[in-house]
């Protein structure tokens, strides 16, 4: 019997390991290898939302957050969500993450977890978190296009990434894209590499959360919309996108 699209996900996390160098400054964090216990409720996680061979839209993101899946091991998704929507608790460590405030409340205007990941996957180019050095010898959260060596430097993993994540059974004639910047460097690769059709770009979560909290409404209801293919018609170029 063929391993469901769950079994396939955890497999290629527990496979993930980038060990190329990085420039002065930054670092790679594993969840999955620094916290036994992320390795197992993202387990749980796709066990329980993946347990069948649907293909599914694929959602793209940047890379994960120290507080999101840097934690968890799952996108987007902070600890207070993987149990108080997800019925998933993790016990060696709490977070909030900004990003995942936002997607789970459109997710739950979706029609909750289940109908949601029955028909989307969600993963990033760079699956793995990304720190920057900073004043009083601390880390904080950076995306792989912040610097250019930094991009160069992970183009190759990335697009070997993208690749893995759509042997998982994704749907490439359309993917979604969160954030502007990212679009642009995913155009990129897609540019380069040829792994996708359309590229459909959508407002960052944390860029709603932290600076349109008052239209957070009209967001959650752009992103059913563009994720159901209630919006065709639009160009890449059109799709009004800042962050």
């Amino acid at each position: 019997m063929s391993k469901s699209f769950g079994e396939r996900v955890i497999q290629f996390n527990n496979e993930l390991h980038f060990t190329a160098r990085l420039p002065k400054g930054f670092k790679v964090l594993n969840p999955f290898i620094e916290n036994p216990e992320t390795m197992q409720v993202m387990a749980e996680f796709y066990k329980k939302f993946y347990n069948d061979n649907r293909q599914r839209k694929f959602i793209i993101g940047i890379n994960p957050s120290r507080h999101g899946a840097g934690v968890t091991g799952v996108p987007f998704t902070d600890t207070k969500r993987l149990k108080s929507v997800c019925g998933i608790e993790m016990k060696t460590v709490h977070t909030h993450e900004v990003s995942s405030v936002f997607l789970y409340d459109m997710i739950m205007a979706f029609g909750g977890p289940e109908a949601f990941y029955s028909k989307f996957y969600i993963n990033s180019p760079f699956p793995l978190a990304i720190v920057r050095h900073s004043k009083g010898d601390k880390w904080l959260n950076a995306n792989y296009y912040d610097d250019p060596k930094l991009f160069e430097m992970v183009e190759n993993f990335m697009i070997q990434s993208l690749k893995q994540s759509i042997a998982l059974g994704v749907d490439t004639s359309e993917v979604f894209i969160l954030g502007k910047k990212n679009a642009g460097f995913i155009k990129k690769l897609n540019d380069k590499a040829g792994l996708f059709g359309t590229l459909t770009p959508l407002e960052h979560p944390r860029y709603i959360q932290q600076y349109k909290s008052k239209e957070k409404q009209f967001y959650i209801d752009k992103y059913i919309l563009t994720l159901s293919g209630l919006m065709r018609g639009r160009s890449e170029s059109s799709v009004s996108v800042e962050e």
